[in-house]
């Protein structure tokens, strides 16, 4: 909370009871929909899938305080002529994609500044940081406190170029989040002993946790919800039909369902709906993987990161996951799962006695802004609309601080957090 904003927890709702229509059940969907439940709003949840199976299923499941650190810093663009030509490695690109998004890419370069980093991690401290403490309280009112783990988090890499390379990120975390523990050899096996001998340097960060299923988090939540006297419809919408106070209902494949007040978190499928009020973000669709090994041989501490492959294993209810990689293609091309064959072949790179056998394999869409930062806030064409979108790999750790957001804003109170980094028409 910024100096100078006053919220109050609990506080009763400033304006009368609303019905709130929210597009979208993932994690942001459905924990925004909690936040406003509890306002005293009549809240009906949209979506044309199930709670939880878009991309709220496939993440890596970190929820981290520490994770401030936007994807562009200062000297990465020097790597991605590296990484484009490595079939290992993070980060793939159709060059028939480049032209659509040459603006993406413009705003990125502009982000990897020292200064706009520094705000960058600022303002995703703001939203990230709650997390934890957030999950603890939202996953124990639905009796899932299980799915919940509080066990830190390992940075490791094996060169020393490549840790002194992360200095700056390092740095950024020190200052905004405390102390965090450099690790030598020695320390990194005892805290994973799974970790290969060949990763030398790293850090420890305490205070992270890890859910033991994304999936289940929603579909819990969701449960909640509804138990709560929450509604949750299957249709797919397709935009507005307009008022003379803005929208007034919404298109759908099952017919008009009238609005009133309406927030769209609907992921990748959020800049058409959001054009039509005003915003015009630059929103990537980025495509990540993962694979789930179920009898993996080894028992995984901690969730560990390979620094320099970017990837992260966890321990799941369901197996060890490994997560990573970053494609940008056509949001309706078929996967590419020669990414998640370089998933396997990494992770016993990082975790040696891994025994890569009998794995799900998973791809999922995420929107992901220039600035790591989502489009948050009310639409500039309508107050009646509000936007909660474009968190890129931060969906699941901002998704509590998100709702109490747009629960501030349609109750009339001054949001918790400063929203103004992640204003919708930053980029206009």
């Amino acid at each position: 909370m910024g100096p100078g904003r006053e919220h109050c927890e609990g506080q009763a709702p400033m304006t009368a009871r609303r019905d709130v229509t929210i597009i979208g059940a993932g994690i942001v969907g459905i924990a925004t929909a909690i936040y406003l439940q509890r306002d005293g709003h009549r809240v009906t949840v949209v979506d044309k899938g199930e709670p939880g199976r878009g991309t709220s299923f496939g993440n890596a499941g970190s929820l981290a305080p520490s994770s401030i650190i936007p994807m562009g810093m200062p000297g990465v663009l020097r790597n991605v002529p590296k990484w484009l030509t490595d079939p290992l490695g993070p980060l793939t690109l159709s060059w028939r994609q480049v032209p659509r998004l040459l603006p993406w890419l413009l705003h990125f370069r502009a982000a990897c500044t020292k200064e706009a980093v520094i705000r960058g991690a600022r303002a995703l401290r703001s939203i990230n940081a709650p997390s934890l403490e957030s999950y603890t309280e939202l996953l124990a009112a639905a009796g899932a406190s299980d799915l919940l783990r509080h066990d830190g988090m390992l940075h490791v890499y094996r060169s020393e170029a490549s840790f002194a390379a992360t200095a700056f990120a390092r740095e950024l975390r020190a200052q905004y989040i405390g102390e965090i523990e450099v690790l030598d050899a020695g320390r990194i096996r005892d805290l994973e002993p799974a970790a290969s001998p060949e990763f030398r340097y790293g850090i420890f960060l305490r205070d992270n946790g890890h859910v033991r299923s994304p999936y289940r988090v929603v579909e819990v939540l969701a449960r909640h919800f509804v138990d709560n006297g929450g509604s949750i419809v299957r249709a797919a919408v397709s935009g507005f039909r307009f008022g003379a106070d803005g929208p007034a209902a919404l298109k759908t494949d099952q017919g008009e369902m009238p609005v009133d007040r309406v927030v769209i978190a609907a992921g990748t499928a959020s800049s058409a709906l959001a054009r039509a009020v005003g915003v015009r973000a630059p929103v990537a669709h980025e495509r990540g993987y993962h694979i789930e090994i179920p009898e993996p041989g080894i028992t995984l501490r901690v969730p560990v990161t390979d620094g320099e492959r970017r990837f992260v294993a966890t321990p799941m209810e369901g197996g060890i996951r490994l997560a990573g990689t970053s494609e940008f293609s056509n949001a309706d091309a078929a996967p590419n799962w020669r990414r998640t064959d370089a998933l396997a072949r990494l992770g016993p790179q990082m975790l040696p006695q891994l025994k890569v056998e009998g794995y799900s394999r998973w791809m999922g869409t995420r929107p992901s802004m220039p600035d790591s930062l989502p489009v948050l806030g009310p639409a500039p064409l309508s107050d009646r609309v509000f936007l909660a979108y474009g968190h890129g790999h931060f969906g699941l750790m901002a998704a509590p601080a998100t709702g109490q957001v747009i629960s501030d804003l349609i109750a009339g109170r001054t949001p918790r957090l400063d929203i103004e980094p992640m204003r919708p028409e930053r980029f206009q």
